[in-house]
């Protein structure tokens, strides 16, 4: 499709689709249902979507056939891809660790010298293994990584890890972290020699910044008591100072404020206390500093 448009790379079916469809309707594109389409283009927006295998976009974007892509940093890391990543995109998170069957332990990780352990992720265990100065030999798996110790091919396998509810349909247990993972946007190295995409990119990338932005905080509107105002503004953590609003009743004033979203449940009581009433918390789309 050569049109000049934006080309982004993401997962045709996964668990990273659905968020970063949504992130892409949170900053203002409307897109048609895919459905079984390869490719289909933003309507308001210079932007073509690319449906991928997720082990596949590091490479597309890597060789220039997608600009841009939006993928696990394990895939990246493991595909030892040459690109460049532009921003962590806080979903998608899981951690590649290693895992033992229940019956056994792991109290140090020198431990793992002259073992087998069983991986999907040879080149990150490799430089795990190699930075902390370990010789143990790695078994690669393309799938079923969890049966290995059962079967007795490996003495541990290191595999990615959400809920760790499959280790335990496996009988294993987690032990130490290799690996922290999260959706990633990343860009060609060389899309800045192209500077029309690249002016569609940097316009895209404000947003992504705003979405983001967004994602993390939350409007709080309250009634205060004037005469307890300078309180309740050094309880809020907003953003900029807040905006007060005169009402009706000439004792009290309309209190807003954007604030980090995981502040609100540190502050609620000492609010109250200060006499703030009426307290909302509202999401916010999207936002522009």
């Amino acid at each position: 499709m050569l049109n000049g448009n934006l080309k982004l790379a993401i997962q045709k079916k996964g668990r990273l689709t659905d968020k970063s469809l949504q992130l892409l309707k949170n900053c203002g594109l409307e897109i048609e249902d895919y459905s079984e389409r390869l490719i289909i283009s933003a309507r308001n927006y210079e932007l073509d979507i690319l449906f991928l295998r997720d082990d596949d976009i590091p490479e597309y974007v890597q060789d220039g056939v997608a600009d841009i892509g939006i993928v696990g940093e394990d895939i990246i890391f493991e595909k030892k891809a040459e690109v460049e990543i532009l921003r962590k995109l806080g979903f998608g998170k899981c951690r590649l660790a290693l895992a033992l069957p229940e019956s056994k332990t792991l109290n140090d990780i020198q431990e793992l010298n002259g073992k087998k352990i069983a991986t999907s992720f040879p080149n990150i265990l490799k430089n795990f293994l190699q930075q902390n100065k370990i010789d143990a030999k790695i078994i690669e798996i393309s799938g079923s990584v969890e049966i290995t110790p059962s079967l007795g091919v490996a003495d541990y396998i290191c595999d990615l890890v959400s809920t760790g509810n499959t280790l335990k349909l496996n009988k294993l247990k987690k032990s130490f972290d290799v690996f922290d993972s999260q959706a990633a946007l990343i860009m060609n190295k060389n899309l800045p020699n192209d500077s029309e995409k690249y002016n569609i990119l940097l316009d895209f990338l404000f947003r992504i910044d705003s979405a983001l932005k967004a994602k993390t905080s939350k409007y709080l509107m309250m009634n205060a008591p004037k005469d307890s105002l300078e309180i309740i503004k050094n309880i809020v953590p907003s953003l900029k100072s807040p905006t007060v609003v005169p009402l009706a009743d000439e004792s009290l004033v309309a209190v807003h404020a954007v604030i980090p979203a995981d502040e609100f449940w540190n502050i609620y009581k000492n609010l109250k206390d200060a006499g703030a009433s009426g307290i909302l918390l509202l999401p916010i789309e999207n936002m522009i500093l």
